[in-house]
């Protein structure tokens, strides 16, 4: 099931016109809320830091205004469903939101971390600063690292300095200090970075926003990224095409991380 334009709809398929910008360019906008104890406004959820990135993106990209209070309707009825929601906004203000349970496996991979690839150069975020439709790249570099029986790939840039995976922040760790690449670089601005970084500075934890050159991401010692679905996720591995870079998933530093989650 799914809600579509106002109307909870029972069905596998979704009926579009062929001229459709959304299906022929991408031309959407998104967002996906994992939802906590089946409440929007649980303070995990963060419902209205999920509402202000739409809302910002239909500014910038100037799509019409959807009916909010249908939003908050449909999701209302969906999370007694699915802990996860994608949120999909049209040009024309209509809105598309499916739901999807949390990954079997995602506890695993939480305990004994993951292993990451190198994504091609020219695959890149499309509009960094808003959650677009336009998902191609990133669709074809989480599919080369699944080939090779990794998880995710790492966004770069021209300069080889790592940006993001194709579903998340990266945050590092060296010197007593938690790095993530600045949003200068050109990354999404991601709902759980924000709110990670408040609360590090919050309680005076040593958080560093630099660019994650060659040098700096050889030096750390644990290495995770984050995303509302996985939460903290730690990466025991990335393949780059020289070598084989390790770190720590069960460093002590996360369970700093995941007090976060306990507040």
């Amino acid at each position: 099931m799914y809600w579509y334009n106002g109307e909870l709809i029972e069905s596998q398929t979704i009926q579009l016109a062929i001229d459709e910008p959304g299906l022929l360019y991408g031309a959407t906008i998104f967002t996906t809320i994992r939802v906590y104890d089946k409440s929007l406004d649980s303070r995990l959820t963060h419902w209205e830091a999920h509402h202000q990135r739409l809302l910002s993106s239909v500014k910038n990209l100037d799509f019409q205004q959807p009916l909010w209070q249908n939003i908050r309707r449909g999701a209302e009825i969906l999370i007694n469903h699915f802990p996860i929601l994608r949120i999909t906004l049209f040009p024309d203000g209509r809105e598309w939101i499916t739901g999807r349970l949390i990954p079997q496996d995602l506890t695993e991979k939480q305990k004994h971390g993951v292993k990451l690839t190198i994504a091609k150069t020219e695959q890149y975020r499309s509009l960094p600063f808003d959650k677009t439709g336009n998902y191609l790249a990133l669709w074809l570099a989480k599919k080369n690292a699944l080939k090779q029986d990794v998880s995710d790939g790492i966004l770069t840039d021209a300069q080889g300095n790592w940006l993001e995976t194709t579903t998340g922040n990266l945050w590092g760790w060296r010197d007593r200090c938690w790095f993530t690449p600045p949003l200068s670089g050109g990354i999404l601005p991601g709902i759980m970075r924000k709110q990670l970084l408040n609360w590090l500075r919050n309680y005076r934890y040593p958080v560093k926003e630099e660019p994650f050159t060659p040098e700096l991401v050889q030096g750390f010692a644990a290495l995770a990224y984050t995303n509302s679905v996985v939460e903290i996720l730690p990466i025991q591995q990335v393949i780059h095409p020289m070598v084989k870079l390790q770190y720590d998933p069960k460093h002590y530093c996360f369970k700093e991380l995941q007090r976060y989650l306990l507040a």
